[in-house]
């Protein structure tokens, strides 16, 4: 072997039988061209029943993209071996040391493109790459299921159940998060009760038992609602917090858009009435002040959604959020706006699981916040072509899966300084 074959057989980490037979530079292209070979005489297990010292029948010649050296591509050429087997009767190619089977990149190669998807559209990536994103969204599919097959969902016992818009329209998409370990469980289309059966289905195929899920945070879809009912028996619902006052919101929107009809001066108000106003700025401080003097149903609207905003957040047991809960719906009910007097039978319609979320304090909040990256890396994107690659992204973003390659460039050491 001559010296330089011999340094790129130890650069791309090769071991006996493989070494690098010869390598050319293609300066017109930026090209290095490796060529791989076996020792003569070499023999293999068998793929397929994994006897071992099997001989060579034949060779295919096949080639993968690796890492670039510098600025350069690389590519990888070798005949693989195709082994007779004697013990099984089959003959099959074997599976090159340097790539996972069928692939025609290196395994240093795919995980360079997962770190880089997990930061990056992929289509940025393909780019940058100089690879078509078809097959980059094959290496992440590939991947992302590999690693959810191996995730361990035994201890999983609260689950936060929410939507996310896949795309414009209708096209939706149900996400199932472990509310302890913050992590995406379980992604589907569709938001109907069948999701749940789903998510059921997948939990048991990774080590999970649907009689140890003890607790359901949902919001008020029927379909949810249905789905945890006949699929997880043993959950006790709780309704977000979040969504009710959700609703709460929405109700006070309504009022503000019926009023400002005959209140020209609710105009530009919109987001001053719906945001925090602990996050007010000092312009929606003084007009907040200026409209409050004016007597306004939507201001009346304004004190009751902010009421109900302070039982979640300062109720301390179920008893004492029922007894405030309890004359806030007696207050909406007198106030003569038919949007809080829906929702206060709204509210009434789904008492049980709403107070149950001051015994268990689970919220969807952490839910949301994860649901906001999934759609950040959407945006990003400009979308997805298809709802499996937007399912794959989420897994990546917030799946938190430990079964992924890392990346190439990963060092344990670090550099400290004087």
């Amino acid at each position: 072997m001559e010296p330089e074959t011999s340094l790129f057989t130890m650069a791309l980490g090769l071991e006996a039988p493989w070494y690098v037979d010869d390598v050319a530079f293609d300066a017109a292209m930026k090209q290095i061209d490796f060529e791989v070979a076996f020792k003569a005489g070499s023999r293999f297990a068998c793929p397929s029943c994994g006897a071992a010292d099997q001989p060579v029948h034949d060779t295919r010649r096949r080639s993968w993209e690796h890492l670039r050296f510098f600025e350069h591509k690389a590519i990888i050429h070798a005949a693989v071996p195709r082994v007779a087997c004697r013990e099984c009767g089959k003959t099959r190619q074997v599976t090159v040391p340097w790539a996972r089977s069928g692939s025609g990149f290196t395994q240093l190669f795919d995980a360079f493109v997962i770190a880089l998807v997990r930061a990056m559209p992929v289509k940025a990536v393909a780019e940058l790459l100089d690879v078509g994103d078809d097959r980059i969204w094959r290496v992440v599919t590939h991947y992302v299921e590999a690693a959810r097959a191996e995730e361990d969902f035994e201890a999983v016992t609260a689950v936060g159940i929410d939507e996310t818009a896949a795309r414009r329209g209708h096209a939706y998409i149900t996400l199932f998060h472990d509310l302890d370990a913050r992590r995406l469980l379980f992604a589907c289309e569709g938001r109907d009760q069948g999701t749940v059966a789903g998510f059921v289905e997948d939990l048991e195929a990774h080590g999970g038992d649907v009689s140890r899920i003890t607790a359901a945070c949902i919001d008020m879809s029927r379909s949810y609602i249905a789905g945890v009912a006949r699929h997880l028996p043993e959950a006790a619902v709780t309704f977000d917090r979040f969504h009710v006052v959700k609703l709460a919101n929405e109700a006070l929107e309504e009022v503000r858009r019926a009023e400002v009809r005959t209140e020209p001066a609710l105009k530009r108000s919109r987001w001053m009435w719906l945001k925090d106003k602990h996050h007010w700025t000092k312009t929606q401080i003084a007009q907040h002040h200026d409209l409050s003097r004016r007597k306004l149903k939507t201001a009346r609207a304004f004190r009751m959604k902010e009421e109900l905003r302070d039982i979640f957040a300062q109720a301390d047991s179920k008893a004492e959020a029922a007894e405030l809960l309890t004359a806030w719906l007696a207050w909406a009910k007198r106030s003569r706006l038919a949007p809080f007097r829906k929702l206060a039978r709204t509210l009434r319609a789904h008492w049980d699981g709403i107070l149950n979320g001051f015994d268990s304090r689970l919220t969807n909040g952490g839910v949301e916040a994860i649901n906001g990256l999934i759609q950040a890396a959407k945006a990003r994107a400009r979308g997805y072509r298809t709802t499996r690659n937007f399912i794959n992204m989420a897994y990546l973003v917030a799946g938190r899966l430990t079964h992924l390659p890392a990346s190439p460039y990963d060092t344990t050491s670090r550099v400290v300084a004087a």
